[in-house]
């Protein structure tokens, strides 16, 4: 079942509106304090490598990015997908490299792939229900 949808401008201003749906999200389904920050930080850090990576500055105006959230029966798929030039090479690029490992330790899982309408689109799935220790 879906439970968000977003469609917004790739930038950096957006970040914000996208982990406060993400905190209602995880609120309405009941995912605990660690769980929810978990889930806002990977999808933070997958918007912002969107806008930073997918689009060069003056097609930022023209690009989108969209967001949503499909709960399925023990784990929420986050996907972030957007219209730019899809993934490149990165030789001495503009950032730490840091995003797409934090998102694959933050999440279940994580995959990435050409978006349907060209772009990048990057599916983080994470556990609702957390495993405690024995």
């Amino acid at each position: 079942m879906e439970v968000l949808r977003l469609q917004l401008s790739p930038n950096a201003e957006e970040v914000a509106m996208v982990r406060q749906a993400m905190s209602g999200v995880g609120e309405a389904l009941g995912m605990s304090p660690r769980m929810l920050s978990d889930v806002k930080l990977a999808t933070s850090e997958a918007c912002t490598n969107a806008i930073v990576h997918g689009f060069a500055e003056a097609d930022r105006a023209a690009g989108s990015l969209i967001v949503f959230a499909v709960r399925h029966r023990e784990t929420l798929a986050v996907t972030v997908q957007d219209n730019g030039r899809g993934i490149q090479p990165s030789i001495g690029g503009g950032g730490l490299g840091l995003g797409l490992p934090l998102i694959a330790a933050l999440s279940r899982s994580v995959s990435i792939a050409e978006g349907p309408s060209g772009g990048t689109a990057v599916e983080m799935t994470f556990d609702l229900v957390e495993e405690h220790a024995p």
